[in-house]
């Protein structure tokens, strides 16, 4: 589901109880001007393309490899996000050079990134017997030689640790200059918590595929603090201990369900891999897990100000489900609880009286509206691989599922939780829940 169709329906859903505007993002800045800029092109896997670049002589197949790992947790995997060409279509032994290629790994890599799980990048080619990879950005540069397209200009960024968007000119754009260099956007950093900063830079990348940062600018602050999550199968159960005040119990059961949530998200994504969901799902599964290592952070910063200490979450360790079973959780955690839950933290964001909590809940709740799109994302990808009787019983747990939440959010709040975290009220919520119902789950 489109992310925006999602903000636009928590818009109307909180239009009655606005007492100030509504605000769904955090404030920047500043930017470049990005007259003349187009976007980066990018596979649908959200990889810089590099069907155009000009890599001389010229290779009979090029791939753009991604390796993940989790912390030492298991071996590392390699995935091709993109390739062009036909390997080894001049190898002299073709078989041999298909085993290399296949067995092709690098210990260096890439626009390398570590929160949570580690990634990072490598060109695989083929050229005759010869297979190669390319791992550094010095290497890259040698590879492409001279700078001749806007893909060889945004691949180099890429290199260079640049995040480069796919779809957002401000944090992922490329033009040419008259003197036949390349202009490049992209960002670094993140803001979540106090200090960070989301950063716009500039690179030049000149003929001969130097790089130079020729300005930067600050998009999004971070703020005091960065919860309402997905909850992980054999997650057990665990309360707040320690901590009598109602909003120490709060954020610390929230911090609590944030970490399971990371869990929740990589087992997600390990189960779309195993039955054959794109690889745009599984990209955004693991990007929600990094979201939820800072959500996780920044909520037990809160519930310790209140007085308590999260618990850490207890997941037992459960056999990789069927498609129908990873289906009907994703109906019932991600398109109805953490659906509600991205719209609660949106009405936290706009009522908490607690200024530490309400720019906290800024940021979690764009990130959970992200999350909550991912979960339809989902559940149109998987209902069309279902029987008649599965995609029944969903709709079924989904109703139930529904039925639940309006008991639970019919019970009554301590004060304070209503007006320093900014939770709606029992009528509040029923309402909210009103309108999910009638758009979402009808």
């Amino acid at each position: 589901m489109n992310t925006n169709r999602l903000r636009h329906l928590f818009s109307r859903a909180l239009r009655a109880s606005l007492a100030t505007p509504l605000v769904l993002a955090g404030c920047g800045t500043g930017s470049t001007t990005l007259t003349g800029y187009s976007n980066v092109e990018c596979t649908p896997q959200g990889v810089p393309a590099i069907d155009d670049l000009s890599i001389q002589p010229a290779q009979d197949y090029v791939a753009l490899r991604q390796v993940t790992s989790y912390g030492g947790e298991g071996p590392a995997t390699y995935e091709t996000r993109v390739s062009i060409g036909e390997a080894c279509a001049t190898a002299t032994n073709v078989s041999a050079c298909q085993t290399s290629l296949a067995e092709a790994r690098s210990s260096d890599g890439f626009n390398d990134a570590c929160i949570q799980a580690c990634s990072k990048y490598f060109l695989a080619t083929t050229r005759g017997d010869e297979v190669k990879t390319w791992s550094t950005l010095e290497s890259l540069q040698q590879l492409i030689g001279t700078v001749d397209t806007a893909q060889d200009a945004a691949l180099l960024t890429f290199a260079a640790g640049y995040s480069l968007s796919c779809d957002t000119l401000e944090r992922g754009a490329v033009k040419r200059n008259k003197d036949g260099s390349f202009n490049v956007v992209g960002t670094k950093g993140f803001a979540c918590g106090e200090g960070s900063d989301l950063t716009q830079h500039v690179v030049r990348v000149s003929a001969d595929g130097k790089l130079n940062e020729v300005e930067d600018h600050v998009l999004e602050k971070g703020t005091g603090s960065c919860a309402v999550g997905r909850r992980p199968v054999g997650l057990q159960g665990a309360v707040a201990g320690g901590c009598e005040d109602a909003l120490g119990h709060y954020f610390a059961q929230t911090a609590h369900l944030e970490a399971a949530s990371i869990h929740a998200f990589l087992r997600l994504r390990e189960e779309l891999a195993l039955h054959g969901a794109e690889a745009s799902l599984q990209d955004a599964a693991l990007a929600s897990a990094v979201d939820e290592v800072l959500h996780t952070e920044m909520t037990g910063r809160l519930a310790r100000r209140f007085g308590a200490t999260p618990p850490p979450p207890s997941v037992s360790a459960v056999p990789p489900r069927p498609l129908d079973a990873v289906a009907l959780d994703n109906a019932v955690e991600g398109c109805v609880r953490e659906t509600y839950g991205a719209l609660v933290a949106h009405h936290q964001a706009l009522h908490a009286r607690d200024a530490e909590v309400r720019e906290a809940m800024v940021r979690i709740a764009e990130d959970e509206t992200r999350h909550a799109g991912l979960s339809w994302d989902i559940d149109r990808w998987v209902r069309s691989r279902l029987s008649a009787p599965e995609q029944e019983s969903l709709r079924e747990a989904q109703k139930r599922a529904v039925a639940l939440l309006r008991a639970e959010v019919a019970l009554p709040l301590d004060a304070a939780l209503v007006t320093e975290a900014g939770l709606p009220t029992p009528e509040v919520a029923l309402a909210l829940l009103d309108t999910l119902e009638q758009e979402l789950w009808a």
